[in-house]
C-alpha cells in the first residue's frame, strides 16, 4: 500500500500540519481524528489496514489530517470564545488548504467524502454541511450533532455556526440546502452499546427529513459499542455496500 506523509505550514493555523496519504487511485475519503488526536490514529489502530482491500483495488485514496481540538473544545484552559476563534481557523486550514492539496494529488473532479468518528463525526458533518460545493458527501460515525456537547453549553455564533444541531433547522438558503441535497453520500452510523448514543443520530436524522435531505441512518445495536472495533467493521461496510 502507498503511503507518503507530507505537510506544510499552515497559514490558517499558523503552524506545521501534515498529513498522510494512502492509495494511488480513487475518490477521496478525507479522514478528521477523534478527540485529541492526531493525523496518524487511523493508522494506529488498525482502520487503515481495514480499508487496505479498497486502497490497493483503487476505490479510494486516504487523506488523513491532524485535528486541533487540544487547542479548542478539549483546552481546559483557553476562554470559550479564543476556542471558537481556533475551531474556525481549522475549519479554513481544511477548506482553503487541505481540498485544494487533496484536488492536486487527484484531479479537479475527483469526489471528496469525509469522515470521523466520535468528536471527528462531528467536525466532518459540520465541514460537509456548511461547504457542499467542496465536499460530496460524509461518513459520520458514533457521532453527537450538538457543538456544545463539547462546548460545556458555551454559545456564541462561532459555536452555533459549527453546530449542525443548531443551524440546520434553520438553515433557508435555497442554493446551499439544493446542493447538500444532490449528495447521495450522507450516511449516519451509530452502535448503542457501551457510550454510544444513538438518539444523537436518530434525532439529527430527521433534521435533516424535515430539510428534505436524504440520508442513510443506521443503528448497529447493542453489541456495538464507542470503540475502534466498531469503527473498523463500520466504514469498510458503508464503503462496500454504498460506493
Amino acid at each position: 500500500m502507498k503511503r507518503d506523509i507530507f505537510g506544510w505550514y499552515s497559514p490558517s493555523l499558523n503552524k506545521e500540519m501534515p498529513i498522510v496519504t494512502y492509495g494511488h487511485y480513487g475518490f477521496a475519503l478525507l479522514l478528521v481524528p477523534t478527540a485529541a488526536a492526531d493525523y496518524l490514529e487511523y493508522e494506529r489502530f488498525e482502520l487503515i489496514e481495514a480499508l487496505r482491500p479498497f486502497i490497493e483495488a483503487g476505490t479510494i485514496k486516504v487523506f488523513s489530517v491532524n485535528s486541533v481540538n487540544n487547542e479548542s473544545w478539549l483546552n481546559q484552559h483557553m476562554p470559550p470564545q479564543e476556542k471558537s476563534i481556533r475551531h474556525d481557523q481549522w475549519n479554513n486550514y481544511i477548506y482553503n488548504e487541505v481540498i485544494p492539496y487533496i484536488k492536486n494529488a487527484t484531479s479537479s473532479q475527483t469526489p471528496i467524502i469525509v469522515s470521523g468518528a466520535s468528536f471527528g463525526a462531528l467536525h466532518s458533518m459540520n465541514l460537509f454541511l456548511k461547504r457542499p460545493d467542496l465536499i460530496n458527501g460524509v461518513i459520520a460515525m458514533s457521532g453527537v450533532y450538538d457543538l456544545t456537547y463539547y462546548s460545556d453549553g458555551y454559545m456564541d455564533d462561532s459555536v452555533y455556526f459549527n453546530s449542525p444541531w443548531h443551524y440546520m433547522p434553520n438553515l433557508t438558503d435555497h442554493h446551499i440546502l439544493e446542493t447538500i441535497r444532490k449528495s447521495n453520500h450522507i450516511h449516519i452510523l451509530t452502535g448503542s452499546g457501551a457510550y454510544e448514543d444513538p438518539k444523537a443520530g436518530g434525532e439529527f436524522a430527521r433534521t435533516l427529513y424535515q430539510k428534505g435531505i436524504a440520508y442513510d441512518f443506521q443503528n448497529w445495536g447493542e453489541q456495538y459499542k464507542h470503540d475502534w472495533p466498531t469503527w473498523r467493521e463500520m466504514l469498510p461496510t458503508v464503503l462496500h455496500y454504498k460506493f
